[in-house]
């Protein structure tokens, strides 16, 4: 009788240890389909045409020698992220000083006082090919153009995409990166796996339309898309679209269940799911 007394405590023990632990977390996925076709390229103050001049040339030596194709791999292969420091700002020094928001792995984002990403190891590279020493200001994204066109920077690197009102503010190198923006969701969520194209996952959106929150980092495509924008050609979704100022803080909100889903450049969206996931 004890003994069966033991076995029957014993699994009830385990049981209630295995509710107690084993209880899983919301993650995130995204679903790979393009929703947009964008280009990423820097913004050069539009007073220094010989500096476009010499980024656009460096654009095309890192390409060619595949110093760019190496940064890259450190963010999305196997490779290890390399930390840049920013000096300080002294305008009786020769420097390159940098506008960027740095809110937006894994082009760029900070530890402690270093910068990382691919457009802030670009900087520094692009810096050393100039030889300038290298200023990197962070702010808003919504600030980065004005900050340029205003002269307080002499260039925006901060995942841009070319976009025709922030012609005047900059003017734009060549591209260097192809990106889309895509959507993000639960991972228990199965209503958009059977979508194969764009149009496909729009309409489920629209369907939707104002019952649905969805998440943009402030300012970047992901807004312009989701509530409509004229100069690029997008109808908008007819979503409540809900701000925050990084990629990284509209996804927890949605794991926390306050908003539905997340759009966000390609990039970002896997880099961040990534990440996010592995806390949870």
């Amino acid at each position: 009788m004890k003994k069966l007394l033991a076995v029957a405590m014993a699994v009830i023990m385990a049981a209630a240890l295995a509710g107690c632990g084993g209880e899983k977390k919301t993650t995130a996925k995204v679903i790979e389909i393009w929703l947009t076709n964008e280009e990423y390229a820097f913004g050069v103050d539009k007073a220094q045409p010989e500096l476009l001049e010499s980024v656009n040339e460096f654009i095309e030596e890192i390409k060619a020698t595949g110093t760019f194709d190496e940064i890259c791999n450190r963010y999305f292969g196997d490779g290890t992220p390399v930390a840049v420091t920013s000096a300080v700002y002294d305008e009786s020094k020769d420097q390159l000083v940098v506008a960027t928001n740095a809110e937006f792995e894994p082009f760029e984002y900070k530890e402690g006082d270093k910068y990382y990403g691919i457009d802030m190891e670009i900087a520094a590279q692009l810096a050393a090919y100039l030889g300038k020493e290298l200023v990197i200001q962070n702010m808003d994204f919504d600030e980065v153009c004005p900050a340029v066109g205003q002269q307080k920077c002499d260039i925006a690197m901060a995942g841009l995409t070319v976009r025709e009102d922030r012609m005047e503010y900059v003017s734009f190198s060549a591209p260097y990166y192809v990106a889309a923006q895509k959507l993000i969701v639960t991972s228990e969520d199965m209503e958009f796996d059977a979508c194969l194209e764009a149009a496909s996952v729009e309409a489920i959106l629209k369907e939707k339309g104002s019952s649905i929150k969805v998440g943009v980092q402030t300012g970047t495509t992901g807004q312009f898309y989701a509530e409509g924008d004229e100069d690029w050609g997008f109808e908008g979704l007819g979503v409540e679209v809900v701000g925050y100022k990084t990629g990284s803080l509209a996804v927890q909100d949605m794991l926390d269940g306050n908003i539905d889903y997340v759009i966000i450049d390609s990039a970002p969206a896997e880099y961040i799911t990534e990440k996010i996931n592995k806390k949870q």
